[in-house]
């Protein structure tokens, strides 16, 4: 401020002018003007420190924050009231930038809290016991250069690690997964004992106080084909971490850098990739190739006797009118403000358990929800849907 005080003077600018144009009182201009370089450098207005509400408490903060650096600033604030009860009334933002200066001052950076989960080597399971299935999908780009979703599921054998995986141009319904599971039990040859799953929408209508409730059509798969369904915990990946590094392999060997001209030729040209790499190479976890360790597994497999069937269900596009509304059966569904985009704005239409499910053409997001009206004519609508 001196400097520029005494730049401005040497312009030509008075006392009160210099005051106006700095946003001082004309008595400080004239303090400024009146020191020498020196004498301000060794002034209090040069290096004025501030003192802050919450620097006494500056040691505990700092104890605090070493031995959990994962503490929030509102957690602070909480054990700061806890402990102190001489604590002054600040307001959050002063306790979060008093925490900040904290830490970059005695370099405490914020961690993200380790949660400890002990992990151990399991043993082989036997053969033909176990097999893990999850879905995946990726973004992939055709000649034209177009971007479009595919979607896919994927089957492992638990013990050699032989795979399939069959894809899909549309979200993958009860029926089109049924459809996935009786092909990969005919290119295996066999059924699995037991079968290893997400809680997924696909295979479960809702979760009743701990009770699974399946879809029918999934329902009916298991009691055919005499395997058992076994659901691991919500957001659990560690459960399943075989079909995880499947669908990221499929994802990242297989789809990555490929062209999609259409799901026939993709799913074609997945079977090649499983018969070179994917069942062809050796598995670096179990050391072995998946192809020569089927051939023992494939033998303590349950016979399939069954025949992949074309589900007959589809899902359909659908056109969005312009007021954000599906027409089906005689009754108009709400879908999100903003879903219509144009005229060829397009959705799917999934009907399932009394359920409209709407999903996005584009990403095959579900978009909307609703229970099936028998009425006709009626305006059947999510309060969420509106602006």
């Amino acid at each position: 401020m001196w400097n520029k005080v005494n730049e401005l003077f040497s312009s030509g600018l008075n006392k009160s002018q210099i005051g106006f144009s700095l946003g001082l009182h004309r008595q400080t201009v004239a303090k400024y003007l009146s020191m020498t370089a020196e004498e301000f450098l060794s002034s209090q207005s040069y290096d004025r420190h501030y003192g802050h509400k919450l620097d006494a408490y500056e040691p505990y903060v700092v104890e605090e924050l070493a031995k959990w650096p994962f503490l929030s600033a509102p957690q602070m604030h909480d054990r700061l009231k806890e402990n102190f009860v001489d604590l002054p009334s600040v307001t959050p933002k002063t306790v979060f930038n008093f925490i900040n200066r904290i830490r970059l001052t005695h370099n405490l950076p914020k961690e993200v809290e380790k949660s400890y989960r002990p992990y151990e080597k399991q043993p082989d399971t036997p053969y033909g016991e176990y097999a893990q299935c999850d879905f995946g999908e990726r973004w992939m780009r055709s000649p034209q250069g177009h971007s479009l979703k595919v979607y896919f599921l994927a089957m492992s054998l638990s013990r050699s690690r032989y795979k399939f995986v069959y894809f899909s141009r549309t979200p993958f319904t009860a029926a089109l997964a049924v459809y996935a599971h009786e092909l990969a039990f005919d290119y295996f040859g066999g059924i699995p004992r037991k079968i290893i799953y997400d809680q997924d929408k696909v295979f479960l209508v809702k979760e009743n106080l701990g009770d699974l409730i399946l879809t029918s059509g999934f329902r009916a798969l298991f009691r055919e084909h005499g395997f058992e369904p076994v659901f691991c915990r919500k957001s659990d990946p560690q459960s399943k971490g075989k079909i995880e590094n499947v669908v990221k392999y499929v994802k990242y060997n297989f789809l990555r850098g490929r062209e999609f001209i259409d799901i026939d030729r993709l799913n074609k040209d997945a079977l090649g990739w499983l018969e070179r790499t994917g069942n062809g190479t050796e598995h670096h976890g179990i050391r072995r190739i998946p192809q020569e360790e089927f051939e023992m597994e494939k033998t303590y497999l349950l016979p399939y006797q069954g025949v992949p069937t074309v589900p007959c269900e589809k899902l359909v596009p659908h056109h969005v009118r312009k007021d954000n509304v599906i027409n089906y059966r005689g009754n108009y569904y709400t879908v999100p403000t903003g879903t219509y985009r144009g005229y060829q704005t397009l959705v799917y239409l999934e009907e399932k358990e009394g359920q409209l499910h709407i999903y996005s053409h584009d990403t095959g997001k579900i978009l909307a929800s609703h229970k099936i009206s028998g009425d006709k004519g009626r305006l059947i609508s999510n309060t969420s849907h509106r602006r």
